[in-house]
């Protein structure tokens, strides 16, 4: 049992790597495509809105189906579907086409986001420890992995059909050889070799679901701040050269994948809540110092705490969500996911207009304030039992 655990947590690890790639692997190649199609920066803008509602359609989809076919079954199929569909947008000759290419890109992201993530609570309910947050490093790391070879296909002069074409190769290669890895459906917190995934007998929502899910769209609209406005703000705001600005980006990066590497440690040694309490209070404590600093160095070391603050919120999040019914994990997932990239996707253009009333660096406080709830709030990931653990089992463990 032990080394079927060991085999389906790398191969939780090899897809959420995968998924940070395939995504950094569009990102980069993005001016490309654009000039491919012939579109202008603010038609673009637009078609992005199809990126995000796709994802959003397909974590809503996708939560239910994880529930009743288990993880083991969705996620490959997912991995696949946003491997095959990273090619639609080197292909896009107009707008139309790439509205259509970006929408089922956004589909497949947003399935295989949900369904990795029901198959990561699986995975820690075997180790029963936690062990999420160092799979959304993962993810980071496959996006630092696409700059670097996007990077050496752009030096080569590879067109972006070419590039994609060949990740999504890749992409099928590592869903075909990762598939059978993956845990059987669980029971009573235990992967067991059972033919059939439990489903879940309830049909609403349960309260406590969508008071983690806000607060996934508070924290993720305060990362998303930071992923559009940072380099903005020293730029703007403190008059940073160019090359100094982008490090604002570099820092809060940066410290965002370390912290996420470490968290699991922490969250096994103090808990759950600690680490939300206290990681989104750091965050604040490094934003406002951003917001409020007239020195560059002291800005720069601001966005980095920031990012070392924000790193363990999401995943306790997302953990305590499929936690907390073993029959809903992949629905409960969905709703904290989909509200927190609807935050991601919120927080940049909420802090656009509020720059035509406010300094931007005083828009900032919109996720200080944003992270002072989620601290405020933190008792919302203590563990609760599960509704789907026999009780004499519960009794056990306390």
């Amino acid at each position: 049992m032990d080394r079927y655990l060991r085999v389906g947590r790398l191969a939780t690890f090899a897809y959420f790597t995968l998924n940070g790639f395939l995504m950094g692997m569009w990102i980069v190649h993005i001016p490309g495509i654009e000039h491919r199609a012939g579109i202008s920066h603010a038609l673009l803008g637009w078609l992005l809105l199809l990126l995000g509602a796709g994802a959003f359609a397909g974590m809503q989809a996708t939560g239910p189906l994880t529930d009743r076919f288990g993880s083991r079954t969705v996620v490959p199929l997912s991995a696949a579907l946003c491997s095959t569909a990273l090619v639609l947008p080197g292909l896009a000759a107009n707008a139309w086409t790439l509205g259509v290419a970006l929408l089922v890109l956004g589909v497949g992201n947003g399935c295989l986001d949900v369904s990795m993530n029901a198959h990561a609570v699986q995975v820690e309910q075997g180790y029963r420890r936690p062990v999420m947050s160092a799979f959304h490093a993962a993810f980071s790391l496959g996006g630092v992995l696409a700059s670097l070879v996007g990077a050496s296909t752009l030096s080569w002069d590879w067109s972006p059909v070419a590039t994609l074409g060949a990740v999504a190769l890749v992409g099928l290669a590592v869903t075909a050889l990762a598939a059978p890895a993956l845990l059987r459906p669980a029971a009573a917190g235990r992967p067991v070799d059972a033919a059939a995934p439990v489903v879940n007998d309830r049909r609403k929502t349960p309260r406590h679901i969508w008071a983690l899910a806000t607060l996934a769209l508070m924290i993720m609209l305060s990362e998303g701040v930071a992923n559009d406005w940072s380099a903005l703000h020293l730029r703007n705001v403190l008059d940073a050269p160019a090359a100094t600005a982008a490090l604002a980006y570099g820092s809060f990066a940066t410290t965002m994948t370390l912290g996420r590497l470490l968290a699991d440690r922490v969250a096994a040694r103090f808990g759950p809540v600690a680490i939300l309490r206290h990681g989104a209070s750091v965050a604040a404590l490094g934003l406002t110092a951003a917001a409020l600093s007239p020195w560059i160095p002291l800005a720069l070391i601001g966005w980095a705490v920031f990012g070392a603050g924000l790193s363990g919120c999401v995943p306790q999040l997302f953990s305590a969500a499929g936690h907390s019914d073993q029959g809903a994990a992949g629905t409960n997932v969905s709703r904290v996911a989909g509200l927190g990239y609807l935050g991601m996707l919120a927080g940049p253009a909420v802090i656009g207009p509020l720059t035509h009333v406010l300094p931007l660096n005083l828009t900032l406080f919109l996720p200080v304030l944003c992270c002072v709830t989620a601290a405020v709030t933190a008792g919302i990931v203590r563990p609760r039992p599960s509704r789907h653990v026999p009780a004499r089992q519960e009794a056990e463990a306390v």
